[in-house]
């Protein structure tokens, strides 16, 4: 048993017991700045209780590592036969180090910033773990000095880990998986800020077994022969959750557009040099928001909308939709969006169509309208359902996802995420007929896409 010499109270899961170690651990500056970065973004825009942080959100994950220990251990020694494993003290003492950790390369608004800008690599890199948690930093000389800061890399950032590093793959699915310790506590979280009645039941903390033999973390819906359904039901239901939050929260289209303008605000600023990623990875929400209202742009237009956006943000003045372009009617032309307006790359593209639509919907309509698209990744999938189980009758593990065929819930849920998958054509402004003309633009600028708005169909 590890040394709890320390409780914080939590919103979520109460009493949270923590070591010293991970106390000095929380208590460095780049933990602490994690206090001021909103776990869900610019969503307090829409849930206005969205206030919740990625430092609490850090606290609360390495406690649901430590319960889901807890629960394969128990599961083991009970019903284990050898075939189980689990965790002794020092891997949990490395797991929950991990979990503390894991959110510290996270940017404030960091998914808006680096999916749509396309100019920064995501903060589950290496490469942005490397830095974070190296040595030139307060937090990567504490874990330094807990002599496992190598295993809370390799657990992070596998790629990273020098040869005879690796860890076993289950450590890893406990904190940064696909249904872990990290999904269960922002769903529970997310669902108490943003007031949502949406949830899963905490019997799925007992599900969980590691094979010892292949070393990977999965869930047996097996019993002697027969399918638990009742078993299958609750992971269903967890999955469940996670695509209503999606839909109701992070893929919100008022929520969209305020993250839309932040990076449109922030590509502003890196391109003309006036905001470096450094001071990205140290900056807080606020001091974000502070930085950009201050930033010297040496274009006098591109200062202008700079100084638009951030306005806009502040008065909480969003872009409104003047076209959105679903995948179910646009499987045609998804591919070619995403490779243009997405990621990588992208960003001079995306200038050019939005400046490109902005001098169109000036000649005609004398509105001088900053146009912004929003693209989102390539694949919107519910990545959960790729977790492991041991589907009676069957040999080996394998995805959930492979036995769609046999869950109709599960395939719902797959196509509906599938579905989900937009792009967005906006405009800062709020007069009804620019956005009008603006919509019959964009469905020109792309013959033969169909706008779902209603004021336009396609042309081609």
């Amino acid at each position: 048993m590890l040394d709890y010499a320390h409780v914080v109270r939590d919103a979520v899961h109460g009493d949270i017991a923590l070591t010293s170690e991970e106390l000095g651990v929380l208590d460095t500056a780049e933990m602490q700045r994690l206090r001021n970065v909103r776990q869900l973004g610019v969503a307090y825009l829409v849930y206005p209780g969205a206030q919740h942080s990625r430092f609490e959100h850090s606290i609360g994950t390495a406690h649901l590592v430590r319960r889901m220990a807890e629960e394969i251990n128990g599961v083991r020694d009970r019903e284990g036969g050898g075939g189980l494993g689990g965790y002794d003290r020092h891997e949990l003492r490395i797991l929950r180090l991990a979990a503390l950790v894991h959110d510290s390369t996270h940017l404030p608004f960091g998914h808006n910033i680096e999916d749509q800008t396309g100019l920064l690599p995501r903060h589950d890199t290496a490469e942005r773990f490397c830095s974070v948690l190296g040595e030139q930093t307060g937090l990567g000389r504490r874990l330094a000095a807990t002599g496992v800061r190598e295993e809370v890399l390799a657990i992070l950032a596998p790629e990273a880990a020098a040869p005879g590093q690796q860890v076993p793959q289950h450590w890893r699915d406990l904190v940064s998986g696909t249904v872990d310790a990290d999904l269960l506590d922002y769903l529970a979280r997310d669902a108490l800020f943003t007031g949502l009645h949406l949830g899963y039941d905490p019997r799925i903390f007992n599900m969980f077994r590691v094979d010892r033999r292949s070393q990977q973390l999965y869930v047996d819906l097996g019993r002697r022969g027969y399918l638990k359904e009742a078993l299958l039901s609750e992971i269903l239901r967890c999955l469940e959750a996670r695509y209503y939050f999606s839909e109701r929260v992070y893929y919100h289209h008022a929520k969209i557009a305020a993250g839309a303008l932040v990076a449109k605000a922030v590509e502003i600023a890196l391109l003309d040099g006036a905001l470096a990623f450094d001071a990205l990875q140290r900056a807080t929400d606020a001091g974000l928001l502070d930085m950009l209202a201050g930033a010297q742009i040496r274009d006098p237009e591109q200062a202008e909308r700079l100084r638009t956006f951030v306005e806009a943000l502040q008065r909480r003045q969003l872009p409104k939709r003047a076209a959105i372009f679903p995948v179910y009617a646009n499987e045609g032309h998804q591919d070619r969006w995403i490779e243009q307006f997405f990621g990588a790359g992208s960003a001079d593209k995306r200038r050019q169509v939005e400046s490109e639509l902005s001098a169109e919907l000036e000649a005609e309509t004398g509105a001088r309208v900053p146009v912004l698209l929003y693209c989102p990744a390539a694949r919107m999938q519910l990545k959960q359902a790729k977790l492991l189980v041991h589907w009676p009758g069957e040999s080996q593990l394998a995805p959930l996802s492979s036995f769609h065929d046999q869950v109709p819930r599960l395939a719902d849920l797959e196509q509906a995420y599938r579905r989900m998958w937009k792009f967005y054509v906006l405009a800062l402004t709020p007069e009804a007929k620019v956005l009008q003309t603006l919509g019959r633009l964009a469905v020109e600028r792309f013959p033969g896409a169909v706008n779902v708005l209603g004021h336009n169909r396609s042309f081609g």
